[in-house]
């Protein structure tokens, strides 16, 4: 990774930086993507200033390599103070380390302990636990229908 730019409230990223990063997580999430109106909420609520977040974006000259997108829950103790929304590696840089230094700066930015979310059979998970992520509950959820 040649380049990594930390975005929050205090030095947000032009309009074209963040289009470039939201069409980056839109492709480069594939299968365990969301929406990019999803996606575009999540950044706009981590460059807010409270609670806020940090967007990350890994670069290699010019092209976006991988970005994170890590939202303050605005709690603490109880509920982790940040929730890792999104992490994504371009496809033709995997295994090179990106996403290991993109969660290393994450953690290191944030303050207060931070959650994420990961299905049982992405590969990723190997990488969360490695860093010291661990699983301590089952997420359940009600999704209510209008």
């Amino acid at each position: 990774m040649k380049n990594i730019k930390i975005y929050n409230n205090l030095n947000p990223p032009t309009d074209l930086e963040q289009n470039q990063i939201v069409l980056f997580l839109l492709t480069q999430l594939e299968e365990y993507g969301d929406p990019q109106h999803d996606i575009e909420k999540a950044i706009a609520y981590a460059l807010k200033d409270n609670p806020g977040g940090l967007v990350i974006a890994a670069m290699d000259g010019s092209i976006l390599t991988g970005a994170v997108v890590l939202n303050r829950t605005g709690m603490d103790s109880y509920i982790p103070e940040n929730i890792l929304v999104y992490i994504a590696t371009h496809k033709n840089y995997r295994g090179q380390g990106i996403g290991k230094d993109l969660m290393r700066t994450a953690i290191d930015q944030s303050q207060g302990n931070i959650a994420l979310h990961v299905e049982p059979n992405n590969p990723a998970k190997n990488l969360y636990e490695k860093l010291g992520f661990t699983n301590k509950y089952l997420e359940m959820r009600l999704i209510k229908k209008n």
